[in-house]
């Protein structure tokens, strides 16, 4: 049975990397979320004290304001990069990057013009 621990510390790249169990419940986890979310439960406090990166080298004003609402609304702290505020391929490699922010965050959500961008990231 798949539970919210046995996904802990696992990189979401793409569907491939988890089992059709795993991918049904992180759905039904979204979909309860979202249910009670309509009927007046909030989760402010279940992410409190956590920090997500947002590393967007490809804009997207409709992608930031969900990540960013969301993880609010989990009581996360946001924090967000444009290519301009980091050295993504200009003097810092990609993997060393997300190395050493990794020690920092809890979490990393990245829009990238290239997969293999995140694939170093994960590695």
């Amino acid at each position: 049975m798949t539970n919210i621990r046995a996904l802990r510390g696992r990189d979401f790249i793409t569907l491939m990397d988890y089992t059709t169990d795993e991918i049904k419940y992180l759905l039904s986890l979204s979909r309860d979320l979202k249910f009670r979310y309509y009927q007046g439960e909030r989760y402010n406090d279940v992410l409190r004290g956590r920090t997500l990166l947002m590393i967007f080298e490809k804009p997207s004003t409709r992608t930031r304001v969900s990540l960013d609402v969301a993880a609010t609304q989990l009581g996360m702290h946001v924090i967000y990069s444009n290519p301009q505020e980091l050295q993504l391929g200009r003097g810092e490699t990609i993997a060393d990057t997300a190395r050493v922010v990794d020690r920092f965050v809890d979490a990393i959500a990245a829009r990238v013009y290239k997969h293999e961008s995140l694939i170093e990231m994960a590695k």
